[in-house]
C-alpha cells in the first residue's frame, strides 16, 4: 500500500520539488496550491493536484476529507506554504502582518489539527514543517517574517513532544539560501512598504542585497531531499538545516553575543548591497 503525503505550497520551488521526489519514492502525493494551472507539470506525472488556500477553512477541510475519502489514510503532512513580506515595522500595515501569520503559521497549524485525528487513529505519521534559518536569526526590515518563523518553530517544538507518545513525529526543515521566488518577492514587498520615507535608503540597500543573494544559492531539490529523508527514515531528526549558508548562519547565531551579531549582520548586508551596486554600475 502506497504511503500518502500532502504537500502545501506545491506550485513552485520547494513544494514542487518535494512533490516530485515523494512521488518518485512511491508516495501517493496530493500537491496543494492556490492555482491549479501552476501545477500542470506535476499532474502530468500522476501527482494529484488540489486547489486550496491555506488561509481558507473550507478549503482545508475539503482537502483533508478528499484525501481520506480517496486514499483512506494520511502518512505525511508537509507544511511548506509560506511567503516573506519585508518592510519596516512602522510601515507594514497590520492587515499584511496578520495575513503573513495566517499563511505561515495558522494555515500550518489548522492543517495539523485536521490531519491529527487520522494520524492518531493509525498511531503513526509525520508532520514536516518547513521553517527557515530565519527562525533562529534575524534580518533588518524583516520583523514580521521572522516573527512567523519563530512562532512556527515554537509551535513545532511543543507539538513534537506532545505527539511523541502517540507515535507521530514532528520535524522542522530549516532552509538557508534557496533558489526560489522568495528573494524577488521579499525585495518587491520591501520596496513597496518602505521604498519611500524615513527607511528608504536602508530599504533600497537591503532590497539590493536580497537580489544579490539570489545568485549561486542552492536548488530547491536540496530541501526536497531533506524532506524525503525526514519522511522515510525510521527515526528522523528534530531539525534539518539545509542549503547555502544554513549551518554557518545557525552556528554564528549560537556563538556570537547579540550586539556582536548585530554588527556582523549589518556589515554583511552593507557589503552585499555595495557589491550589487558596483555590479550594476559596471554592467551599465
Amino acid at each position: 500500500m502506497n504511503r500518502v503525503a500532502i504537500v502545501t505550497g506545491a506550485s513552485a520551488g520547494i513544494g514542487a520539488a518535494t512533490s516530485r521526489l515523494l512521488h518518485e519514492r512511491g508516495f501517493h502525493v496530493y500537491a496543494v496550491a492556490r492555482r491549479l494551472d501552476k501545477m500542470t507539470q506535476l499532474a502530468a506525472l500522476g501527482i494529484r493536484t488540489v486547489r486550496a488556500d491555506v488561509t481558507a477553512e473550507a478549503d482545508l477541510t475539503a482537502l483533508v476529507d478528499q484525501v481520506v475519502t480517496e486514499s483512506g489514510r494520511i502518512d505525511v503532512l508537509v507544511n511548506n506554504a509560506g511567503y516573506g513580506s519585508f518592510g519596516a515595522l512602522e510601515d507594514v500595515p497590520l492587515d499584511e502582518a496578520r495575513r503573513q501569520f495566517d499563511v505561515n503559521v495558522f494555515g500550518a497549524a489548522r492543517l495539523c489539527q485536521l490531519v491529527l485525528p487520522h494520524l492518531r487513529a493509525q498511531n503513526s505519521g509525520r508532520i514536516i514543517n518547513v521553517s527557515s534559518v530565519g527562525a533562529r536569526m534575524y534580518q533588518p526590515l524583516g520583523g514580521w517574517y521572522h516573527a512567523t518563523k519563530y512562532a512556527l518553530e515554537g509551535l513545532s517544538d511543543c507539538l513534537r513532544v506532545e505527539l511523541r507518545p502517540l507515535g507521530i513525529d514532528v520535524v522542522l526543515i530549516q532552509p538557508g539560501g534557496i533558489d526560489t521566488e522568495f528573494p524577488r518577492v521579499a525585495g518587491e514587498r520591501l520596496l513597496a512598504a518602505s521604498g519611500e520615507g524615513p527607511y528608504a535608503g536602508y530599504a533600497r540597500r537591503y532590497a539590493a542585497s536580497l537580489t544579490s543573494e539570489a545568485r549561486g544559492i542552492s536548488a530547491p531539490a536540496v530541501v526536497a531531499r531533506a524532506i524525503g529523508r525526514a519522511a522515510t527514515v525510521r527515526r528522523p531528526r528534530a531539525r534539518y538545516a539545509v542549503g547555502r549558508g544554513a549551518r554557518a548562519a545557525l552556528l554564528a547565531r549560537w556563538l556570537l553575543p547579540d550586539r556582536v551579531y548585530d554588527r556582523v549582520l549589518v556589515g554583511l548586508f552593507t557589503a552585499i548591497a555595495d557589491a550589487a551596486a558596483r555590479g550594476a554600475k559596471t554592467s551599465s
